[in-house]
């Protein structure tokens, strides 16, 4: 943006646009400007200009006049395109959807322009969000903003968010997170992802995937930012989570899954960041954790919960002529769908609330859960695109440690935290439980720079 560093937080640019230091339809016009010339066009399935104009000389018109509607006034916003925007059409990343132009905002994206934020465009994403590795071969693949030698995966699904953002295109973008589609391209680019428990905001005006796993978030720079972000999409008039205290922090380790197969560098990184961590005090425990591991036996035995919600939801599609013009690979995925008996979905959803009321009792009072948000960094495009049987293995690697949370119904801020192979990011994943947000979000803002190893 001229005049105005890519990088810069929400926090930041508030800063000048409440004090008049820069404008609002300069910032607007810089942004559209910024992504209409930017060298991958794959972030974007298209930009909102009209609307971000309109809402950017309002917004100027309130700071000028005194009557600014708080932090957010005036502040770019992109939104992944499953939210319905007013006046466009929500593909889902799809071109076999037809839907005619949304009459109305999503609530959200009516709860952000009530804060005064300003909406630029919709992001890329994978096929109906069914990816954790964000490619899409209808509108292109986003390639890693980090990447400095070959184009790599962006993760998804909320491919285009996290790109955005880590381009330095907007300083925030909205994703929705079934099985990790938030934490995942935030890792994978190295910034930071917030997804809420499942039900904090309103639902209303987003295309689905698996409504019992489906939650929302931002993704964007700081954790300050989320903070800020995640008041709005509530309607609070300013956001009311503080800082804690470091040496009151606890802090899990699960010795499950989460570090199978997972490669040396993105190890080390993690680990540099607990060291730092307990040296300021924060207290680490390490344990095995077995209901990890029951969940994928469950899924083994019974088929995954997002493959039987996201099959009842395209089945239609799926039996008919549209599927021959979908993605081949989301295609596949959904039929595994057909395979889940009525008996196996009711034996999933009771032994997920067995395993949510486990996973209480197995943390003490306090504590929070920190793993690495992936196994590996982001890996190159092309090896994918050419081998489906390597793109079903690692897409089930990439969402491994996050669908973990959702199908404990939890809520997760995943934060950069070094770098591994051939330099790129690694995500630090702190966890709680549901409801937990203000607790998990007043630890991340806390132990954000350590994280980083910024302090």
């Amino acid at each position: 943006m001229d005049g105005v560093d890519g990088s810069i937080s929400v926090a930041g640019l508030s800063v000048l646009l409440q004090s008049g230091a820069l404008d609002p339809v300069d910032l607007a016009k810089a942004t559209l400007e910024k992504i209409a010339g930017y060298r991958d066009q794959a972030i974007f399935t298209g930009l909102l200009a009209e609307r971000a104009l309109a809402e950017a000389k309002a917004a100027a018109g309130r700071i000028r006049s005194g009557r600014s509607l708080g932090l957010l006034e005036g502040i770019p916003v992109a939104w992944k395109d499953l939210f319905d925007t007013k006046g466009t059409v929500t593909t889902a990343g799809s071109i076999v959807l037809g839907h005619k132009p949304a009459t109305t905002d999503a609530d959200v994206v009516r709860a952000l322009a009530d804060a005064g934020m300003v909406s630029v465009g919709r992001t890329n994403l994978s096929e109906f969000a069914f990816s954790g590795l964000g490619i899409n071969p209808h509108y292109g693949t986003a390639h890693n903003a980090t990447s400095r030698d070959v184009p790599r995966i962006p993760g998804g699904s909320s491919a285009g968010s996290g790109v955005a953002v880590a381009a330095g295109l907007v300083p925030v973008a909205i994703g929705t997170d079934t099985g990790g589609s938030i934490r995942i391209p935030a890792a994978l680019n190295g910034i930071v992802g917030y997804k809420a428990t499942r039900g904090r905001y309103s639902m209303q005006g987003i295309f689905p995937l698996a409504k019992s796993l489906d939650s929302l978030g931002p993704l964007c720079r700081t954790v300050q930012d989320a903070i800020w972000i995640d008041a709005a999409m509530r309607r609070r008039t300013a956001p009311d989570i503080g800082r804690t205290d470091l040496r009151d922090l606890k802090l899990v380790i699960p010795e499950t899954v989460v570090f199978d197969d997972v490669e040396a560098g993105v190890v080390a990184a993690f680990e540099a960041a607990i060291s730092r961590l307990e040296r300021a005090g924060v207290r680490v425990a390490r344990r095995a954790f077995p209901i990890f591991a029951e969940i994928f036996d469950l899924m083994a035995r019974h088929g995954a919960l997002v493959t039987a919600e996201a099959y009842v939801l395209h089945r239609e599609r799926l039996q008919g002529a549209d599927a021959d013009r979908m993605d081949p690979r989301v295609v596949a995925r959904t039929r595994l769908g057909e395979r889940i008996s009525m008996a196996d979905y009711v034996a999933i959803l009771d032994a997920r609330q067995r395993l949510i009321a486990s996973l209480a009792a197995a943390l003490e009072p306090g504590e929070l859960m920190a793993h690495p948000t992936l196994p590996h960094v982001a890996p190159p495009i092309a090896p994918l695109l050419a081998d489906d049987e390597l793109f079903f293995k690692l897409n089930g690697k990439t969402l491994r440690n996050t669908s973990i949370g959702n199908f404990l119904d939890g809520c997760g801020v995943s934060i950069p935290c070094g770098t591994g192979d051939a330099g790129m990011p690694v995500g630090f994943l702190l966890s709680g439980q549901r409801n937990e947000d203000e607790r998990l979000l007043s630890a991340a803002l806390s132990a954000e720079n350590l994280i980083r190893g910024d302090a």
